[in-house]
Formats: C-alpha cells, structure tokens, sequence
C-alpha cells in the first residue's frame, strides 16, 4: 500500500468514520456496517467560500451553447449484440454484463473481442482462467487469435499499468469479484474491493477512450453481486439470461446511457459458440400439429423489436380449498388481479379452479399488453374450446373491463401479419384507419366484445 493512501472505515447507515473496524458503530449503533475505503485526502482552504483552493478550469455553461458532438460508435459483429448496446461500442464506454455461472458470458465477449480485434487493438484480462484456458476455448469455438491479446492479472494497478503502454482500444476484465487494489487491505470480492477496483478502471476508461467490459457474479437471487453503486458507476448493464436445459440465450441492457433500454438480443448456445438467432418470433411460437386449448398468440414489444410468444394456461378442477394461481414469465398478482376482472365483467367464475400460466421459451413479459391474450387463453382452457391457429392479440385490461390501448400497435399488427396471421383481436383505438390486406382486425372495447369475438 502506498504511504499517500490511507483506508478508514466508514459506517453504511449513518457515514460516520473509525480509524479500525468494529462490530457496532459508536454512533448509529448499527451492527455489521462499518466497510474499508479509502480516505479522500484533505484539501487545504485559502479563506474563499467553500474552502477550495486553485481554479481546475471548471466553468458554468448555457445548455442551449453546449454543442454535442456525433458519438462514434463500433460495431462489434455481432448484431444482436450492438442491438442491445444501442448500435455499437462507443468509445471510452464502459459496459457491465452479468448472468448465472456458466450461461455464456465468457464465450460472448471472447467472439466478440475476437471479431473486434480485427480493428482494433484488444485485450482480454481474465482474474479466473489461465492463458491455456482461455486458448482452448478460443480454438474450440474456431476463432481467429492471431490479434487478441490475453493477460492473466489480479491486480487493477499492474492491469492498468500494462494497458497504459500497450494501448488496447477494448479492454474485457472477468471477472470484477477477482480483482484486488493495494490502496485496500480486504479481500478479493469484498465490497470496498469491487467499489475501489471498479472505480479505478472507469477513470482509466475515460481518460484514455478505451472502451471497457466488466464480467460481474450474480447473487442466487439474480441481482448483481457487490456494491449497488457498482451499476451507477458503469455506462451500461447488461443481464445475460438463459432457462437451464435451454439453448436460447437473452441478453436484456438494464441501463444504457447510449441507447434505449429492456432492448433484447437473442442467441442459441451451439457447439462453436454463441449462434445469432436473426427472428427470435419463431422460436418461441409453438407450432403444433393440431389446435390445442388453452394457447394465445400475444404481440409484445421488447425495447425497439415487436415480438411474437405464445402463451400457455392450463384451467383444471381444484382439489384445493384455496386454488392455485401460478404464472411463469408473468405476474403473479397481476393473474389473479385478470382472473377477478373476467369473473365480474366476462361472467365467467374460476374461484374452484386451478389456474396455470407459462410464456413459451423462458421470455419474461412484463408489459400490460399481454392482459388480452392471458385472459383469452385462460378461456380457451377453461371451455376446452382451441382458438384458432391464426389468431394473434394483444391489448391491456383495467379494472372496470375496457380494453386500452398499448403503445406501437401498428408495428406489432404488422408483425404479426408477416408472420402469417390472419386475425387480430386488439384495441379499438390501435385500429388501423385503413384495411391492411389479408389481416381480418377486430377491434374491441370491452372484455365481453372480445370473448363474443371467439364464439
């Protein structure tokens, strides 16, 4: 540790400071709560308010005099993956991506770096494998290696130090739970450790330009591990997503200061690697051979990308005395929450019936939209009545039974007529003002307008 540096102890409820760590704070009283860090150093008053001393050239602008200039971005090959970045890498951005032990994240951001180190200098810095490790994987999936350079480090200041001279345009570290900074005493993965570590390389990222890739654990709950800080530090924050047994891989940015969020890139896990899945609609529509009960075709909307996924209830006697309600990909509440509004304004009763709801292919839909579709096929099961095989919806329902409009409804009728439906139930003011050709559209106001719509 250097002598200029110097580390206190700082409690996280109230922020007041100990020279040592103790269990309590002296001063909250507070168990468990005091963490390393690092003491900013003091900065000596000249008598001016504040107590600042020296001019840094900082001065207040005009917003309207501020000229913001063109961001340059890079594309990196992967198209799914600049879909999700917001076009492509910016320079001087630094990117944080995480996902459960062995989903891909490694793999993705070796092709990526891979493909572009063919333009530009790029250095993979791994703190969990060796430089053989790194090599099999890279000759397993067939990349090209001749241009990426690997370095196996623990330490941020000997990282830095070597990227400083070495220059790299990318710079991928995985993961952030392994790298140390000697201005701290604590462990690899503790939280003053991630803080200070991930602070450091973001200040290089941005003096430099060097665009920068984070690899981050996950807890068991799925959040980031760490400090929350570490996401408000970072540009970007991606979450690598994946049903374990499944070969389609999501990966879903969170935040992104360069570009829309809860954009989606789609990807299938094959022998070589990461494969791009160009029309992820149709890997989540369940073609069956037959109509089966039961099954909704809903249009989503994921960021920019209308999306097709089929949803699936399953309506059956309860032997219970308070049945089951059970949604997969879904809100749990907001099932029993529909279930009450078709009881009150479509006269149809559920309450001793099991309810069991699943969106196909792992997809989370979080959007209101699917509330047609979830009640439809809810329906459909309950009459064992199959709807037919070329009907698409979608459509928000409140409380009182209308049916509201979603926002792009004529980019989502539009993506169900190119894959092939024939018939639309969505709301009325999402009509189209003309006749869209070969799509019957059947607009409704009500939820009894709709459930007429299938007899």
């Amino acid at each position: 540790m250097s002598k200029a540096s110097k580390t206190v102890y700082v409690c996280i409820e109230c922020g007041a400071q100990a020279p040592k760590w103790a269990g309590q704070c002296t001063d909250c009283g507070a168990w468990n709560t005091l963490q390393e860090t690092v003491a900013a150093p003091m900065v000596k008053a000249d008598g001016r308010f504040g107590g600042y001393a020296g001019d840094n050239g900082a001065r207040i602008r005009v917003l309207s005099d501020v000229v913001a200039e063109h961001t340059e971005r890079l594309p990196t090959g992967m198209t799914e993956l600049d879909r999700v970045l917001g076009g492509g890498l910016v320079t001087g951005s630094v990117v944080l991506i995480g996902g459960d032990p062995g989903i891909g994240k490694s793999t993705l951001l070796i092709q990526a770096l891979a493909l572009l180190a063919q333009h530009k200098p790029a250095l993979y810095v791994s703190g969990e494998e060796s430089a053989e490790q790194i090599s099999l994987r890279a000759r397993r999936l067939g990349l090209p290696g001749e241009r990426l350079r690997v370095l196996t480090e623990t330490c941020v200041e000997r990282i830095l130090a070597l990227a400083a001279r070495d220059k790299p345009g990318v710079l991928v570290l995985d993961s952030i739970q392994t790298f140390y900074t000697d201005a701290l005493q604590s462990a690899p993965g503790s939280v003053a450790q991630v803080r200070e570590s991930a602070a450091r390389l973001v200040r290089f990222a941005k003096q430099t330009g060097t665009s920068l890739f984070l690899v981050g654990h996950v807890t068991k709950e799925g959040a980031l591990a760490g400090p929350r800080v570490l996401e408000h530090m970072v540009d970007t924050v991606l979450y690598f997503e994946g049903e374990s047994g499944s070969q389609f891989r999501l990966v879903r940015a969170i935040k992104n200061r360069f570009g829309a969020v809860n954009e989606l890139g789609v990807f299938a896990m094959s022998d070589k690697g990461l494969r791009e899945v160009a029309n992820p609609s149709a890997i989540f529509l369940s073609r069956h051979e037959q109509q089966v009960a039961g099954s909704c075709i809903l249009v989503t909307r994921e960021g920019t990308r209308p999306l097709l996924v089929e949803v699936q209830a399953l309506v059956d006697q309860s032997p219970l005395a308070n049945p089951r309600r059970v949604a997969l990909g879904l809100e749990q509440n907001r099932l029993s929450m529909l279930l009450a509004v078709l009881h009150r304004h479509g006269g149809v009763g559920l309450f001793d019936q099991d309810v069991f709801l699943n969106v196909v292919g792992g997809v989370r839909v979080t959007e209101p939209a699917a509330d047609l579709p979830v009640l439809l096929s809810v329906l459909s099961s309950f009459r064992d009545r199959p709807l037919p095989g070329d009907l698409a919806t979608f459509g928000e329902v409140g409380l009182a039974g209308e049916i509201r409009p979603v926002p792009n409804g004529q980019e989502r009728l539009r993506e169900a007529a190119k894959h092939g439906f024939k018939k639309v139930i969505l709301p009325k003011a999402n009509a189209p003002k003309k006749r869209m050709e070969g799509v019957d559209v059947i607009a409704v106001n009500r939820i009894g307008e709709a459930i007429d719509a299938l007899a």
